[in-house]
């Protein structure tokens, strides 16, 4: 009997993953448009899919649309997405020509009208049920979490004033480079975090250039354990 259900469910994951594996990008982001799973529904303009890439590729993962984004229909276009890209093209990176940009939470959070940081449960929630699904079909050779929100979806005890400049890699298997959001550096504008910025983008964009950088070429580390991350360049060949 236990036989039995062992082999159904194993039929059933295989099932699953097939399905999925026939869904395309664009089909997902068509029933994503339509999501009324959560509460958020109710106050968005729009839903906020993303903007992807290639597969295989780079993706960065914010944590949520703010007001412009949810009038846009468009990840990280404010201030904050002008600085972003400002970052992006220094290093020759494009938004949808040579990475992904992602949200974890795909409807705007608010307050009273105004933008609010998504509870545990909308991370959770929203990011199970739409992010988990795009990065099965994107298959990212590297993902980068802007800021400690989106970085909390995969290492929820994780700092990322601690984490920010190394990788992790999370249970999914994905390597996972943690910097800030670029929304903290307009707040907190000194020099030394914009150079420090700067180095975490020139030193990605290193990593994505080698042959090397493959998952299975990865090391597993703890998650959220500072003493066992490492710097970016050390999984790979020099």
């Amino acid at each position: 009997m236990i036989t039995l259900i062992l082999i159904k469910s194993i039929f059933k994951i295989k099932s699953e993953e097939k399905s999925l594996s026939e869904v395309s990008l664009e089909k997902l982001t068509e029933t994503m448009k339509t999501c009324i799973a959560c509460q958020l529904h109710k106050d968005r303009t729009q839903v906020v899919p993303g903007i992807y890439g290639p597969k295989n590729g780079l993706c960065l993962i914010g944590e949520a649309p703010g007001y412009n984004e949810d009038l846009k229909g468009q990840p990280f276009i404010g201030r904050s997405g002008k600085l972003l890209d400002k970052m992006l093209n220094n290093v020759g990176l494009v938004r949808g020509k040579n990475l992904s940009i992602l949200n974890v939470v795909k409807c705007r959070p608010t307050i009273d009208g105004s933008n609010r940081t998504p509870t545990a449960s909308e991370l959770k929630f929203c990011g199970e049920k739409w992010l988990t699904k795009q990065l099965q079909i994107l298959k990212p050779k590297l993902l980068v979490t802007l800021g400690g929100i989106s970085l909390k979806f995969f290492f929820p005890k994780a700092s990322v004033t601690r984490s920010a400049g190394t990788i992790m890699v999370s249970t999914d298997g994905y390597p996972i480079f943690s910097t800030f959001h670029p929304a903290y550096l307009l707040r907190n504008g000194r020099p030394e975090l914009y150079e420090k910025y700067e180095s975490h983008f020139k030193e990605i964009t290193d990593i994505m250039n080698k042959d090397s950088s493959t998952i299975s070429e990865i090391a597993p580390l703890e998650p959220a354990k500072p003493k066992s991350q490492k710097k970016l360049t050390d999984f790979f060949e020099k």
